[in-house]
C-alpha cells in the first residue's frame, strides 16, 4: 500500500488573479474555507501527511496550515518557477516518511471524496503493474492531483532545476495512466478574477 502525501504547491505569485489565489474564498460546508484550506480537506482522509510550499506568501499561508495539521514547506526562490516547489515539497513528503504523493497545484478545484477514492484504487493498482502515476483526466485533458510513485518522485527530484513536469512526464509517458472522470471543472483554469468566477459558478451546479 502506498504511503501517500499531499503536495499542495502555492508559492506563486498570482499576479494575473491580483489577489493570492490560495486565499481565494472556496464554496464548502465551511463559510471560511479558502481554496488552501479546501484542498487540504480534499486530501487529508488519503494521505498520511499534508506538505503545502509556500513563497513570499509564507506569512499569510502559515496560519491555515498550521489550523489545519499540515507541514510548511518554504520555497526561498519561488521565481525559480512551480517545478522548484515541486521539488521542495516532495523533498519534503520523503523527509515524513511518504513513499508516494498526491500533487496538485493550489489553483485548480478540489476533488470530491468519490473521484479521490477512485483515483487512489487506480493507483493502487497500477503500481502493481509497474506504473509510476495515475492522473485524472476529462474531455482529453489531464488535471490533479496527479498520484506519483516513489520512482516518479525520484525522477522528478533528479531532473535539474530548469526541468519541468512535463517534460518528465513525455520522457516516461508509458509509466503514466490517465483515468477518465465526470469531472468538468478539472482542468479548468483560474487564472484571472473571471476564470475563478467561471469555475466557482461550475462547482456551484455539480460536484468538483
Amino acid at each position: 500500500m502506498p504511503d501517500l502525501c499531499g503536495v499542495i504547491l502555492a508559492a506563486g505569485a498570482s499576479s494575473r488573479m491580483g489577489r493570492d489565489k490560495a486565499l481565494l474564498p472556496w464554496p464548502t460546508l465551511s463559510s471560511a474555507s479558502t481554496l488552501l484550506s479546501a484542498h487540504i480537506a480534499a486530501l487529508k482522509p488519503f494521505a498520511r501527511a499534508i506538505v503545502v510550499v509556500a513563497g513570499k506568501n509564507v506569512d499569510r499561508l502559515a496560519p491555515i496550515v498550521a489550523a489545519s495539521g499540515a507541514t510548511l514547506a518554504i520555497n526561498p526562490a519561488p521565481d525559480r518557477g512551480q517545478f522548484s516547489s515541486l521539488q521542495i515539497g516532495l523533498g519534503k513528503a520523503l523527509d515524513l516518511g511518504c513513499d508516494s504523493a498526491m500533487i496538485t497545484p493550489v489553483d485548480c478545484a478540489p476533488l470530491n471524496p468519490e473521484t479521490l477514492s477512485l483515483l487512489r484504487t487506480e493507483f493502487e493498482e497500477k503500481l502493481a503493474l509497474a506504473h509510476w502515476a495515475v492522473a485524472p483526466t476529462f474531455n482529453g485533458r489531464n488535471g490533479h492531483p496527479l498520484f506519483a510513485s516513489r520512482s516518479l518522485i525520484n525522477a522528478f527530484l533528479g531532473a535539474p532545476p530548469t526541468s519541468n513536469a512535463r517534460e518528465i512526464r513525455r520522457a516516461h509517458f508509458e509509466r503514466f495512466v490517465s483515468i477518465p472522470v465526470s469531472i468538468p471543472n478539472l482542468a479548468a483554469d483560474m487564472n484571472t478574477p473571471d476564470e475563478y468566477a467561471a469555475t466557482i459558478t461550475r462547482s456551484q451546479s455539480g460536484p468538483a
